[in-house]
Protein backbone atom coordinates (compact mmCIF):
# COMPACT_ATOMS: atom_id res chain seq x y z
CA UNK A 1 0.00 0.00 0.00
CA UNK A 2 1.35 3.44 -0.86
CA UNK A 3 1.35 6.18 1.68
CA UNK A 4 -1.29 8.50 -0.33
CA UNK A 5 -3.69 5.52 0.03
CA UNK A 6 -2.78 5.02 3.87
CA UNK A 7 -3.17 8.72 4.48
CA UNK A 8 -6.47 8.96 2.75
CA UNK A 9 -7.74 5.73 4.73
CA UNK A 10 -6.55 7.70 7.75
CA UNK A 11 -7.88 10.42 7.34
CA UNK A 12 -11.42 9.00 6.47
CA UNK A 13 -11.45 6.20 9.26
CA UNK A 14 -9.42 7.90 12.43
CA UNK A 15 -10.39 5.05 14.75
CA UNK A 16 -8.78 1.48 13.78
CA UNK A 17 -10.47 -0.93 15.89
CA UNK A 18 -8.52 -4.40 16.25
CA UNK A 19 -10.29 -7.07 14.50
CA UNK A 20 -12.13 -9.39 16.46
CA UNK A 21 -10.74 -13.18 16.36
CA UNK A 22 -13.00 -15.72 14.65
CA UNK A 23 -13.37 -18.04 17.34
CA UNK A 24 -14.57 -15.17 19.66
CA UNK A 25 -17.12 -14.58 16.78
CA UNK A 26 -18.12 -18.11 17.06
CA UNK A 27 -18.76 -18.40 20.39
CA UNK A 28 -21.25 -15.38 20.24
CA UNK A 29 -23.20 -17.02 18.26
CA UNK A 30 -23.09 -20.59 19.43
CA UNK A 31 -24.38 -18.86 23.00
CA UNK A 32 -26.98 -17.23 21.53
CA UNK A 33 -28.05 -20.64 19.99
CA UNK A 34 -27.69 -22.35 23.17
CA UNK A 35 -29.61 -19.75 24.90
CA UNK A 36 -32.53 -19.89 22.21
CA UNK A 37 -31.66 -16.41 21.79
CA UNK A 38 -31.22 -16.49 18.31
CA UNK A 39 -34.62 -18.78 17.08
CA UNK A 40 -36.60 -15.60 19.47
CA UNK A 41 -35.17 -12.91 17.34
CA UNK A 42 -35.51 -14.49 14.11
CA UNK A 43 -39.16 -15.38 14.55
CA UNK A 44 -39.65 -12.04 15.62
CA UNK A 45 -37.25 -10.10 12.98
CA UNK A 46 -38.26 -12.03 9.53
CA UNK A 47 -35.74 -10.55 7.35
CA UNK A 48 -36.75 -8.63 4.49
CA UNK A 49 -33.56 -7.99 2.69
CA UNK A 50 -34.97 -6.88 -1.02
CA UNK A 51 -33.04 -3.50 -1.84
CA UNK A 52 -34.79 -0.11 -1.72
CA UNK A 53 -34.65 1.84 -5.42
CA UNK A 54 -32.92 5.05 -5.12
CA UNK A 55 -29.94 4.46 -2.71
CA UNK A 56 -9.33 -10.23 -16.22
CA UNK A 57 -8.49 -12.45 -18.23
CA UNK A 58 -8.55 -16.56 -17.05
CA UNK A 59 -7.64 -20.19 -17.53
CA UNK A 60 -10.74 -20.88 -15.54
CA UNK A 61 -12.40 -23.74 -17.08
CA UNK A 62 -15.75 -23.69 -16.79
CA UNK A 63 -18.41 -25.33 -14.63
CA UNK A 64 -21.12 -25.90 -12.58
CA UNK A 65 -20.41 -24.72 -8.98
CA UNK A 66 -22.43 -26.15 -5.82
CA UNK A 67 -22.12 -23.69 -3.08
CA UNK A 68 -23.99 -24.84 0.49
CA UNK A 69 -25.88 -23.04 2.43
CA UNK A 70 -27.11 -23.33 6.44
CA UNK A 71 -30.83 -22.91 7.17
CA UNK A 72 -31.11 -20.79 10.19
CA UNK A 73 -34.83 -22.08 11.42
CA UNK A 74 -36.52 -21.28 8.29
CA UNK A 75 -35.75 -17.43 8.55
CA UNK A 76 -32.82 -17.26 6.31
CA UNK A 77 -30.16 -18.84 4.37
CA UNK A 78 -26.37 -18.15 4.56
CA UNK A 79 -23.22 -19.13 3.12
CA UNK A 80 -19.52 -18.54 3.29
CA UNK A 81 -17.39 -16.53 1.13
CA UNK A 82 -14.20 -14.59 1.46
CA UNK A 83 -12.29 -11.71 0.69
CA UNK A 84 -8.50 -10.31 0.33
CA UNK A 85 -5.45 -11.93 -0.22
CA UNK A 86 -4.91 -13.77 2.40
CA UNK A 87 -8.37 -14.55 2.48
CA UNK A 88 -10.64 -13.27 5.05
CA UNK A 89 -13.89 -15.01 5.34
CA UNK A 90 -17.45 -14.00 5.42
CA UNK A 91 -21.44 -15.61 6.07
CA UNK A 92 -23.56 -14.14 3.43
CA UNK A 93 -27.03 -13.72 2.47
CA UNK A 94 -26.99 -14.86 -1.39
CA UNK A 95 -29.90 -12.28 -1.92
CA UNK A 96 -31.88 -11.86 -5.00
CA UNK A 97 -33.84 -8.73 -3.56
CA UNK A 98 -30.90 -6.97 -4.07
CA UNK A 99 -27.46 -6.19 -5.93
CA UNK A 100 -24.87 -5.24 -4.18
CA UNK A 101 -21.95 -6.82 -1.96
CA UNK A 102 -21.01 -5.80 1.68
CA UNK A 103 -19.30 -6.64 4.78
CA UNK A 104 -18.38 -5.08 7.77
CA UNK A 105 -15.02 -3.74 8.37
CA UNK A 106 -12.24 -2.66 11.17
CA UNK A 107 -14.16 0.79 10.32
CA UNK A 108 -17.73 0.20 11.87
CA UNK A 109 -18.88 1.80 14.85
CA UNK A 110 -21.94 0.55 15.23
CA UNK A 111 -22.79 -2.79 17.51
CA UNK A 112 -23.84 -4.88 14.80
CA UNK A 113 -20.01 -5.16 13.58
CA UNK A 114 -18.83 -6.05 17.51
CA UNK A 115 -20.59 -10.06 16.75
CA UNK A 116 -19.48 -10.13 13.06
CA UNK A 117 -16.85 -10.68 11.19
CA UNK A 118 -14.93 -7.36 10.19
CA UNK A 119 -12.92 -6.83 7.07
CA UNK A 120 -9.27 -5.54 7.41
CA UNK A 121 -8.30 -3.87 4.39
CA UNK A 122 -4.68 -3.89 5.84
CA UNK A 123 -4.65 -7.20 5.65
CA UNK A 124 -5.25 -7.85 2.10
CA UNK A 125 -2.21 -7.19 -0.57
CA UNK A 126 -4.94 -6.94 -3.35
CA UNK A 127 -7.15 -4.57 -1.54
CA UNK A 128 -7.56 -0.98 -3.23
CA UNK A 129 -9.51 1.98 -1.56
CA UNK A 130 -12.14 4.08 -3.37
CA UNK A 131 -13.17 7.62 -1.48
CA UNK A 132 -16.87 6.89 -2.73
CA UNK A 133 -19.39 6.88 -0.11
CA UNK A 134 -21.90 4.31 -0.51
CA UNK A 135 -25.12 3.95 1.64
CA UNK A 136 -27.48 0.93 0.89
CA UNK A 137 -30.98 0.62 2.16
CA UNK A 138 -33.07 -2.38 2.68
CA UNK A 139 -36.42 -3.30 4.30
CA UNK A 140 -34.88 -4.79 6.99
CA UNK A 141 -32.12 -1.58 8.07
CA UNK A 142 -29.48 0.72 6.21
CA UNK A 143 -25.91 -0.02 5.74
CA UNK A 144 -23.72 2.86 4.56
CA UNK A 145 -19.56 3.12 4.23
CA UNK A 146 -16.72 3.18 1.12
CA UNK A 147 -16.12 1.31 -2.38
CA UNK A 148 -13.35 -0.70 -2.12
CA UNK A 149 -11.69 -3.26 -4.77
CA UNK A 150 -10.27 -7.05 -3.69
CA UNK A 151 -10.47 -10.55 -4.40
CA UNK A 152 -14.04 -12.53 -3.71
CA UNK A 153 -13.82 -16.42 -3.17
CA UNK A 154 -16.97 -18.61 -3.68
CA UNK A 155 -16.32 -22.09 -3.57
CA UNK A 156 -13.70 -22.76 -6.46
CA UNK A 157 -14.66 -19.17 -7.58
CA UNK A 158 -12.49 -17.01 -7.93
CA UNK A 159 -13.85 -12.95 -8.86
CA UNK A 160 -10.34 -10.50 -8.77
CA UNK A 161 -10.94 -6.93 -8.36
CA UNK A 162 -14.41 -7.12 -7.39
CA UNK A 163 -15.80 -4.24 -6.00
CA UNK A 164 -17.91 -4.09 -2.50
CA UNK A 165 -18.83 -2.02 0.10
CA UNK A 166 -16.77 -2.22 3.46
CA UNK A 167 -19.20 -0.40 6.27
CA UNK A 168 -18.33 2.04 8.86
CA UNK A 169 -22.12 1.78 9.86
CA UNK A 170 -24.87 -0.45 9.98
CA UNK A 171 -28.38 0.83 11.24
CA UNK A 172 -30.83 -1.80 12.71
CA UNK A 173 -30.61 -4.63 15.83
CA UNK A 174 -31.48 -6.65 12.66
CA UNK A 175 -27.63 -6.58 11.52
CA UNK A 176 -27.22 -6.74 14.93
CA UNK A 177 -28.17 -10.02 15.73
CA UNK A 178 -27.80 -11.38 12.37
CA UNK A 179 -26.41 -14.89 11.82
CA UNK A 180 -24.96 -13.68 8.74
CA UNK A 181 -22.09 -11.03 8.41
CA UNK A 182 -22.55 -9.29 5.37
CA UNK A 183 -24.69 -9.64 1.78
CA UNK A 184 -23.88 -10.48 -1.43
CA UNK A 185 -26.84 -9.48 -4.31
CA UNK A 186 -27.78 -11.21 -6.97
CA UNK A 187 -30.10 -8.65 -8.94
CA UNK A 188 -29.43 -6.64 -11.68
CA UNK A 189 -26.64 -3.96 -12.19
CA UNK A 190 -29.45 -1.43 -12.64
CA UNK A 191 -30.03 -2.14 -9.14
CA UNK A 192 -26.77 -1.52 -7.78
CA UNK A 193 -24.15 0.83 -7.05
CA UNK A 194 -23.44 2.80 -10.01
CA UNK A 195 -20.22 2.02 -11.96
CA UNK A 196 -19.69 -0.78 -10.10
CA UNK A 197 -19.93 -4.21 -11.94
CA UNK A 198 -22.12 -7.20 -9.68
CA UNK A 199 -20.49 -10.65 -8.86
CA UNK A 200 -22.77 -12.14 -10.93
CA UNK A 201 -22.20 -10.31 -14.28
CA UNK A 202 -18.24 -10.59 -13.11
CA UNK A 203 -18.58 -14.23 -12.97
CA UNK A 204 -20.65 -13.90 -16.61
CA UNK A 205 -18.90 -11.85 -18.59
CA UNK A 206 -15.41 -13.74 -17.62
CA UNK A 207 -16.67 -16.80 -18.59
CA UNK A 208 -16.62 -19.17 -15.13
CA UNK A 209 -19.41 -20.87 -15.75
CA UNK A 210 -21.04 -23.58 -18.45
CA UNK A 211 -24.28 -21.21 -18.33
CA UNK A 212 -25.60 -17.86 -17.30
CA UNK A 213 -27.78 -19.05 -15.04
CA UNK A 214 -27.42 -19.94 -10.86
CA UNK A 215 -30.63 -21.95 -8.80
CA UNK A 216 -31.35 -22.21 -5.00
CA UNK A 217 -32.51 -25.31 -3.51
CA UNK A 218 -34.03 -24.20 0.22
CA UNK A 219 -34.49 -26.34 3.06
CA UNK A 220 -37.41 -26.84 5.13
CA UNK A 221 -36.57 -27.34 9.13
CA UNK A 222 -33.11 -28.60 8.12
CA UNK A 223 -29.89 -26.76 8.76
CA UNK A 224 -27.89 -28.45 5.80
CA UNK A 225 -29.02 -29.51 2.79
CA UNK A 226 -29.75 -26.30 0.97
CA UNK A 227 -27.35 -24.79 -1.89
CA UNK A 228 -27.09 -21.74 -4.69
CA UNK A 229 -25.89 -23.72 -7.86
CA UNK A 230 -23.87 -21.37 -10.19
CA UNK A 231 -23.61 -22.39 -13.82
CA UNK A 232 -26.39 -25.20 -14.04
CA UNK A 233 -29.30 -26.78 -12.23
CA UNK A 234 -29.26 -30.01 -10.64
CA UNK A 235 -32.09 -32.34 -11.03
CA UNK A 236 -31.53 -34.18 -7.48
CA UNK A 237 -33.51 -31.07 -6.26
CA UNK A 238 -36.57 -30.77 -8.00
CA UNK A 239 -39.08 -33.18 -9.71
CA UNK A 240 -40.96 -32.44 -12.88
CA UNK A 241 -40.19 -30.05 -15.84
CA UNK A 242 -39.13 -26.38 -15.26
CA UNK A 243 -41.79 -23.88 -15.87
CA UNK A 244 -39.89 -20.56 -16.81
CA UNK A 245 -41.32 -17.26 -16.75
CA UNK A 246 -39.85 -14.31 -18.59
CA UNK A 247 -39.11 -11.52 -16.44
CA UNK A 248 -41.51 -8.15 -16.30
CA UNK A 249 -38.23 -5.71 -16.17
CA UNK A 250 -34.57 -7.21 -15.31
CA UNK A 251 -34.47 -4.83 -12.86
CA UNK A 252 -35.64 -7.04 -9.55
CA UNK A 253 -36.35 -10.40 -10.61
CA UNK A 254 -39.73 -9.17 -11.58
CA UNK A 255 -42.83 -11.20 -13.24
CA UNK A 256 -46.09 -10.88 -14.09
CA UNK A 257 -48.07 -12.63 -11.30
CA UNK A 258 -51.73 -13.79 -12.78
CA UNK A 259 -53.82 -13.99 -9.53
CA UNK A 260 -53.92 -15.70 -5.72
CA UNK A 261 -56.74 -17.69 -4.86
CA UNK A 262 -58.51 -19.58 -2.14
CA UNK A 263 -60.65 -22.22 -2.65
CA UNK A 264 -61.34 -21.19 -5.92
CA UNK A 265 -62.00 -18.10 -5.37
CA UNK A 266 -59.56 -14.95 -6.50
CA UNK A 267 -58.46 -12.99 -3.00
CA UNK A 268 -55.83 -11.15 -4.22
CA UNK A 269 -53.79 -9.62 -7.36
CA UNK A 270 -57.55 -9.86 -9.03
CA UNK A 271 -56.49 -8.04 -12.05
CA UNK A 272 -53.30 -9.27 -12.21
CA UNK A 273 -50.17 -7.88 -10.71
CA UNK A 274 -46.42 -7.98 -10.01
CA UNK A 275 -44.31 -10.37 -8.19
CA UNK A 276 -40.52 -10.07 -6.97
CA UNK A 277 -38.91 -13.20 -6.51
CA UNK A 278 -36.30 -12.55 -3.29
CA UNK A 279 -34.20 -15.12 -1.66
CA UNK A 280 -33.54 -12.48 1.09
CA UNK A 281 -36.96 -11.79 2.08
CA UNK A 282 -38.16 -14.27 4.84
CA UNK A 283 -41.93 -14.39 4.21
CA UNK A 284 -44.58 -13.71 1.73
CA UNK A 285 -45.44 -10.49 1.59
CA UNK A 286 -47.73 -8.54 -0.40
CA UNK A 287 -50.07 -4.90 -0.51
CA UNK A 288 -51.46 -4.29 3.24
CA UNK A 289 -55.13 -4.63 2.36
CA UNK A 290 -54.89 -7.64 0.38
CA UNK A 291 -52.98 -9.22 3.31
CA UNK A 292 -55.43 -8.27 5.99
CA UNK A 293 -57.62 -10.24 3.51
CA UNK A 294 -55.90 -13.16 3.83
CA UNK A 295 -55.35 -13.03 7.47
CA UNK A 296 -59.00 -12.75 8.16
CA UNK A 297 -59.54 -16.05 5.67
CA UNK A 298 -57.44 -18.19 7.28
CA UNK A 299 -58.43 -16.74 11.00
CA UNK A 300 -54.85 -15.23 11.95
CA UNK A 301 -55.62 -12.23 14.90
CA UNK A 302 -53.18 -9.38 15.51
CA UNK A 303 -51.38 -9.79 18.31
CA UNK A 304 -47.85 -7.78 18.95
CA UNK A 305 -47.61 -7.19 15.65
CA UNK A 306 -47.51 -10.69 14.24
CA UNK A 307 -50.91 -12.46 13.28
CA UNK A 308 -51.45 -15.07 15.21
CA UNK A 309 -53.42 -18.75 14.62
CA UNK A 310 -54.75 -21.91 15.83
CA UNK A 311 -52.26 -24.65 15.42
CA UNK A 312 -54.57 -27.07 14.16
CA UNK A 313 -55.27 -24.50 11.61
CA UNK A 314 -52.73 -26.51 8.69
CA UNK A 315 -54.76 -29.38 9.63
CA UNK A 316 -58.01 -27.78 7.95
CA UNK A 317 -57.47 -24.65 6.06
CA UNK A 318 -56.55 -25.44 2.33
CA UNK A 319 -53.71 -24.00 0.05
CA UNK A 320 -53.31 -20.78 -0.99
CA UNK A 321 -53.12 -20.66 -4.96
CA UNK A 322 -50.70 -18.34 -6.42
CA UNK A 323 -51.12 -18.54 -10.54
CA UNK A 324 -47.72 -17.06 -12.49
CA UNK A 325 -47.91 -17.63 -16.42
CA UNK A 326 -50.96 -20.26 -16.25
CA UNK A 327 -49.36 -22.53 -14.40
CA UNK A 328 -50.75 -23.30 -10.68
CA UNK A 329 -48.16 -23.15 -7.68
CA UNK A 330 -49.91 -23.69 -4.08
CA UNK A 331 -48.81 -22.64 -1.00
CA UNK A 332 -49.99 -25.46 1.66
CA UNK A 333 -51.35 -23.62 5.35
CA UNK A 334 -48.50 -26.01 6.62
CA UNK A 335 -45.95 -23.96 4.58
CA UNK A 336 -47.60 -20.45 5.45
CA UNK A 337 -47.69 -21.53 9.17
CA UNK A 338 -45.26 -21.51 11.11
CA UNK A 339 -44.25 -22.29 15.21
CA UNK A 340 -42.43 -20.11 16.83
CA UNK A 341 -40.33 -21.21 20.19
CA UNK A 342 -43.18 -20.84 22.53
CA UNK A 343 -45.60 -22.89 20.97
CA UNK A 344 -47.41 -19.89 18.97
CA UNK A 345 -48.06 -20.77 15.74
CA UNK A 346 -48.04 -17.16 13.59
CA UNK A 347 -49.06 -16.51 9.60
CA UNK A 348 -46.07 -16.24 7.15
CA UNK A 349 -47.73 -13.44 5.31
CA UNK A 350 -46.91 -9.85 5.86
CA UNK A 351 -47.68 -6.49 4.37
CA UNK A 352 -45.25 -4.59 2.75
CA UNK A 353 -43.65 -1.59 3.85
CA UNK A 354 -41.82 1.90 2.18
CA UNK A 355 -42.55 2.89 -1.30
CA UNK A 356 -43.60 -1.09 -2.45
CA UNK A 357 -47.06 -0.67 -0.43
CA UNK A 358 -47.82 1.74 -2.64
CA UNK A 359 -47.53 -0.38 -5.37
CA UNK A 360 -49.62 -3.86 -6.73
CA UNK A 361 -46.26 -6.16 -5.92
CA UNK A 362 -46.05 -9.02 -4.29
CA UNK A 363 -42.40 -10.34 -2.94
CA UNK A 364 -42.45 -13.96 -2.89
CA UNK A 365 -39.54 -15.40 -0.38
CA UNK A 366 -38.64 -17.99 1.29
CA UNK A 367 -41.59 -19.43 2.20
CA UNK A 368 -42.57 -20.09 -1.10
CA UNK A 369 -38.81 -20.83 -2.61
CA UNK A 370 -38.69 -23.67 0.05
CA UNK A 371 -41.81 -25.04 -1.96
CA UNK A 372 -40.20 -24.46 -5.31
CA UNK A 373 -36.37 -25.26 -6.96
CA UNK A 374 -35.85 -21.60 -8.85
CA UNK A 375 -33.09 -20.81 -11.71
CA UNK A 376 -32.51 -17.04 -12.43
CA UNK A 377 -31.48 -17.24 -16.05
CA UNK A 378 -29.90 -14.26 -17.08
CA UNK A 379 -28.75 -15.33 -19.91
CA UNK A 380 -32.42 -15.38 -21.11
CA UNK A 381 -33.91 -12.84 -18.61
CA UNK A 382 -36.41 -15.00 -17.31
CA UNK A 383 -37.25 -17.66 -14.09
CA UNK A 384 -38.02 -21.09 -13.75
CA UNK A 385 -39.74 -23.36 -11.64
CA UNK A 386 -40.26 -26.69 -10.49
CA UNK A 387 -41.64 -28.79 -7.45
CA UNK A 388 -38.86 -28.82 -4.88
CA UNK A 389 -38.18 -32.63 -3.48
Amino acid sequence: MDSCWLSLICFLFPMHRERIPLMKVKSIRENLREKGLLENFLEEHPYDMIQNQGSQNSTFKRKVIRHRLRNYFDMIYVGNITVGTPPQQFSVVFDTGSTDLWVPSVYCHSMACVTHNIFDPFQSSTFRFSATPIRLEYGSGMVSGFLGYDTVRIGRLIIMGQGFCITSWEESKTFEHAPFDGMLGLGYASLGIRGVTPVFDNIKRRGFLDQPVFAFYLSTKSEQGSVVIFGGVDHRYYRGDLRWVPLSKPHYWQIALDRISWRGYVIACKAGCQAIVDTGTSLLRGPNADVRNIQKLIGAHYFHREYVIRCSAPDTLPDIVFTINNVQYPVPARAYIRKNTNGICLSNFKGLIGHFNREAIWILGDVFLRLYFTVFDRGQNRIGLATAV
